[in-house]
């Protein structure tokens, strides 16, 4: 795009998206992951997140969400947070665990 980037080949483990929705669902039975859309990340200097009606969900480079943590504090696995659409609170997504893993172990 003319502005921000677009990521694709994600995958949702713990929810997955409902495109009719424009948002996070309840994973169907049996499904541990599921394709995520394509994002659209747009650039936005000094933008705050908003109090409701999204989740900031971690992205994981692999399943194993624990790696070596780096002088940030974070886990050498980890990315980024992207903010994604939801009817629930952000409490009940966390809950299940609900992250973006950019590649699977299989």
């Amino acid at each position: 795009p003319d502005v921000g980037c677009y990521i694709h080949g994600l995958f949702l483990e713990g929810a997955r998206w409902d495109g009719a929705a424009g948002q996070l669902a309840e994973s169907r039975p049996k499904e541990l992951y599921t394709e995520m859309a394509v994002i659209w990340l747009l650039p936005v200097p000094n933008r705050k997140p908003p109090e409701s009606g999204s989740y900031l969900c971690p992205i994981y480079k692999t399943l194993t969400r624990a790696g070596t943590l780096s002088t940030t504090g974070h886990s050498t696995n980890y990315v980024i947070a992207v903010e994604i659409p939801t009817d629930k609170p952000e409490k009940h997504w966390i809950k299940r665990g609900t992250a973006l893993i950019c590649a699977l172990d299989f």
